[in-house]
């Protein structure tokens, strides 16, 4: 498989430099040359398999001749050793929980497997890797936890200070081993440019061997293409052949694009709904074909708190820049902070389901679909991307009870938290990287 720019400035690469990479040299992001499409003989044997089939499936079209079968099929197994569960609410809408692997949430998925990717990739090159991620609250834990104690890797995490939550912050700065947090003094989109900037940067970048673990990285989407297919082949069967929507809960866009990229393979999936906060740049990009970032603002959903997201260049190059074919896969809805709780509230007095913001979002959103489009009649999905524990505050502002927290987040509530405080200047980032490449 061979991976271009979205820049087209650079030149072509193997799925190695791809994920080593992480961005372009010409500061654009890797897609695939051409999207593998599975044909309906392959799409027959796949249907009823475990979920791990799927993902071996999908990953070896993008994989093949660079990994062998049994390495791929083991890295697969060991990314995704926890359930994907698609949960029914009513005769024709579920939820999807992403929240089962090691840190409750859907970054799960691609970090884990980015990890073994990239350690796999690493040890071929006898290269020490310095992974460098912006995090706006899951991402970070995802890809600390999941790059934890692999080989000829180093982690250093971006987030920004006061605007994640107190079990979020507790799962990013408590690793330690070869994970660094760094506090940034902005918000996310500033923590989003410090790691670009230093990718432009070309001689740190080579002497760090800098690569990302966000979903700028081409080897953490792919893998979020799998709980796509996974449920739209559940679905369709269950619904006789009717497609399912998908409801992403969007932020930095790179779970929807992925699941643009399933669509794209031929997995039955009729179309999605982009739901995001107040940070609704791509929504009114589909109204009218204008993109004007904002800045970011602040909401009870704060892993989507994005103003400017940067798979935005994927999701155009995959519909050629046109916004009109883009809208007619992908519908926007916008919601609000007091439309989220009123939702978390409705969706426990009809169901008994506790959501999280983020995945309450997902829910409103496709309410908001179903009004505007009654002649779509077939089953709904709402991504769950994160355990409702993690955002206690809300739910207790939302449905005035405690829940029950895990063991393992109360583990982390527990330890001492360890980060350092950096300011949003280029300069601050650079000085830090300097002085632990010299092992200071």
């Amino acid at each position: 498989m061979i991976f271009y720019s979205t820049n087209k400035k650079t030149t072509p690469a193997t799925l190695k430099k791809a994920t080593l990479e992480g961005l372009a040299s010409d500061g654009g992001l890797y897609v695939p040359a051409v999207i593998p499409v599975f044909s309906e003989e392959e799409k027959a044997l796949l249907r009823g398999a475990p979920f791990k089939d799927i993902a071996f499936a999908i990953a070896k079209k993008f994989a093949s001749g660079e990994i062998e079968d049994d390495r791929l099929a083991d890295i697969v197994e060991k990314s995704f050793d926890f359930n994907t569960p698609i949960i029914p609410l009513d005769n024709r809408t579920y939820v999807e929980e992403l929240f089962n692997g090691p840190t409750l949430a859907f970054k799960d998925y691609g970090a884990r497997f980015l990890a073994r990717l990239t350690g796999y990739f690493a040890a071929q090159e006898n290269k020490l890797i310095t992974i460098l991620v912006a995090t706006s609250g899951d991402t970070g834990s995802a890809v600390a936890y999941g790059f934890r104690d692999v080989a000829n890797t180093r982690v250093v995490l971006l987030y920004p200070s006061g605007k994640v939550s107190r079990l979020q912050e507790q799962q990013l700065t408590t690793v330690g081993g070869n994970v660094t947090a760094l506090e940034v003094d902005g918000d996310f989109d500033d923590c989003q440019r410090l790691v670009k900037q230093a990718f432009m940067d070309g001689e740190l970048r080579q002497r760090l061997t800098l690569t990302s673990a966000n979903s700028i990285n081409v080897s953490r989407l792919i893998p979020q293409s799998f709980y796509y297919a996974w449920a739209s082949m559940q679905l369709e069967k269950k619904h006789d052949g009717k497609q399912p929507v998908f409801s992403v809960p969007s932020g930095n866009y790179g779970n929807l694009t992925a699941g643009v990229l399933a669509k794209k393979m031929g997995f039955p999936i009729a179309c999605f709904v982009a739901a995001s906060n107040a940070n609704d740049s791509v929504t009114r990009y589909l109204e009218d074909g204008r993109y004007e970032p904002r800045p970011t603002v602040g909401t009870l959903s704060t892993a989507m708190d994005v103003g400017n997201p940067s798979n935005f260049a994927r999701l155009r190059h995959f519909y050629d820049g046109d916004y009109r074919a883009m809208g007619r896969d992908i519908s926007g809805h916008a919601v609000s902070d007091a439309q989220t709780l009123e939702t978390i509230r409705s969706v426990y007095d009809r169901f008994g389901y506790i959501m999280d913001p983020h995945t309450a979002v997902g829910y409103a959103g496709l309410e908001a679909f179903r009004a505007s489009n009654p002649e779509i009649d077939g089953p709904g999905v709402v991504l769950s991307t994160a355990h409702p524990a993690k955002f206690i505050e809300s739910i207790k502002k939302a449905l005035g009870m405690d829940i029950t927290i895990p063991d393992r987040l109360q583990d982390v509530l527990d330890r001492q938290k360890i980060s350092i405080e950096i300011g949003s200047d280029y300069r601050d980032l650079e000085t830090f990287l300097t002085h632990l490449d010299s092992g200071h």
